[in-house]
């Protein structure tokens, strides 16, 4: 008998022909839950081929890039799977940035068309403001001129278009989206993130938080960053309802009112969001079922991880650590270890090789400090338009992450800072989380982070920049210097210690350190 089937088609595991085999296999089931209500996996395919028809209608194809500007609602989901379904690729963007921002990226993507929602049009308006051709625009809202002439409601959009029957690329090599770098160090570069990419995270995933069958998953992070997509992706694939965060100023009793009554499994916050929900007056009285908690994207102290370990008995705590490059997890602790490990990002996931290496690209002695470098499935595939920096970024044939780190005796790795970070003083390096693990213990620091200002004589000093647990006793520089005198060497001491109210942060709680430094230059 014959075991060839010419005619069978070539469908790799994508989430576009996922959501079609959910829609079928479980078409009542929740997809998406938003503000209390429902988007079933019919619904959700249903209207993403509806979209993918209209998108292509006004002139989107295959490889074309569209923008992407909404905060943290279901037609993120929607407008996601409609773009891919036509082979083309997604462009999330921060929602926050301004017109000039949000038309450099426009024009670096070369995007053809734009969805965007009712209070954020006016910034699109000014991008297609002298257009030509005409950008296409759908507007999540009611008023679409508010996104410049020939906006068009989105709602209409999708109502009136057919079900499109495009099912997306076959080749997972193929790139999905176009995920744009904070830019802290210069203009953004576009990361490519292929089919392939992501379908490391979601095995990644399965194997860092072990979901189950019944897994109902919160998305805490801005839908346009790498944190979500990597969450929204793998609930795609595996057909699990994922909870949608609206967008808005963290509240950590709204936070568990929409835990306890959605019933969720799991969710991602970064620590400093963890210590505010371990402090809720509330907690103990919620009956919740989560089976996972995570963290991520900043350092979690011995008090906050304590405090999570005493708040959610026999919940698994996940720290996880990664960048968008790598799609983006490359190493994950276990809750087990995070206290024994103070400060450890864990150790790499399985998809993901490493090295610690030097300038020259020579592995280090185990534990001496170098860079992390990465190869496997879930490296980018390069920056869109920008050969020079990819070829920069994969110098010797490994991603260079820019993490500086040393890997201890057991095999757990601690980043100790950011290659561009490091400060340098009097010709000895100071590695800024080393310092801020010793100040965070200090009784009148609830929040710190370490930069460097320029030095006539040492080049750098290093200066503390302080979140105080009390805003009427800040801790001074000499009390700080005093509290390092037996943790540290007099070198790595700061010398200057600035009070801030809070600690300025990208959309996934990362310090940004840029805006600090010159804040720090400003005051001296």
């Amino acid at each position: 008998m014959s075991t060839v089937h010419s005619a069978h088609p070539h469908h790799r595991l994508t989430w576009v022909h996922q959501v079609t085999k959910h829609a079928t296999a479980q078409p009542g089931q929740p997809a998406i839950r938003f503000k209390g209500e429902t988007t079933t996996w019919a619904e959700l395919d249903e209207r993403s081929r509806r979209l993918s028809t209209a998108l292509e209608a006004r002139g989107v194809g295959r490889g074309d890039r569209v923008l992407v500007l909404l905060t943290n609602r279901p037609e993120f989901v929607e407008t996601l799977v409609a773009i891919n379904r036509l082979g083309a690729i997604a462009v999330p963007v921060n929602f926050r940035l301004v017109a000039a921002e949000v038309s450099y990226l426009a024009e670096d993507s070369g995007s053809c068309a734009v969805v965007v929602e009712q209070a954020l049009a006016p910034v699109v308006a000014a991008v297609r403001a002298g257009k030509e051709p005409e950008l296409p625009c759908l507007v999540v809202g009611d008023a679409p001129d508010a996104a410049g002439a020939g906006a068009e409601r989105y709602e209409d959009a999708v109502a009136a278009a057919e079900p499109s029957t495009a099912s997306g690329p076959d080749d997972l090599g193929t790139v999905a989206l176009i995920m744009y770098t904070s830019g802290t160090t210069g203009l953004p570069k576009g990361a490519m993130l292929s089919y392939e990419n992501l379908l490391g995270q979601t095995i990644t995933l399965l194997q860092t938080l072990r979901p189950g069958n019944d897994e109902i998953c919160v998305v805490t992070s801005p839908m346009f960053h790498i944190a979500a997509v990597g969450v929204i992706v793998p609930n795609l694939i595996f057909g699990f309802t994922m909870v949608i965060t609206p967008t808005g100023a963290f509240d950590p009793e709204a936070f568990l009112d929409l835990v306890e009554s959605e019933r969720a499994t799991n969710a991602f916050l970064v620590p400093v969001q963890w210590q505010a929900v371990c402090a809720s007056p509330t907690l103990a009285q919620r009956d919740l079922r989560l089976r996972t908690i995570s963290w991520g994207a900043a350092p979690a102290t011995t008090a906050i991880l304590r405090a999570m370990e005493k708040a959610f008995p026999g919940v698994a705590n996940v720290s996880v650590f990664g960048q968008t490059e790598m799609s983006p997890i490359t190493t994950s602790l276990p809750g087990e270890d995070a206290i024994r490990k103070i400060g450890s990002v864990g150790k790499p996931v399985p998809l993901v090789s490493v090295r610690v290496v030097d300038q020259d690209m020579n592995d280090v002695p185990q534990g001496e400090i170098g860079e992390i470098v990465y190869q496997g499935p879930q490296t980018m595939v390069g920056y869109w338009n920008n050969p020079k920096a990819t070829e920069e970024a994969f110098r010797g044939g490994w991603f260079h992450s820019g993490d500086l780190v040393r890997v201890d005796e057991e095999g757990f790795f601690y980043v100790v800072d950011r290659l561009k970070d490091m400060i340098i003083s009097g010709g000895e390096n100071i590695y800024s989380a080393e310092v801020e693990a010793v100040l965070a213990d200090h009784p009148k620091v609830r929040e710190v982070a370490l930069v460097g200002t320029p030095h006539e004589k040492w080049g750098e000093t290093p200066v503390a920049v302080v979140v105080p647990s009390d805003e009427q006793d800040p801790p001074t520089a000499s009390e700080l210097a005093e509290f390092c005198v037996t943790r540290l060497a007099s070198y790595k001491k700061p010398t200057q210690a600035v009070v801030v109210p809070e600690l300025p942060r990208n959309a996934s709680g990362k310090i940004l350190k840029n805006r600090l430094r010159d804040m720090v230059k400003q005051d001296s």
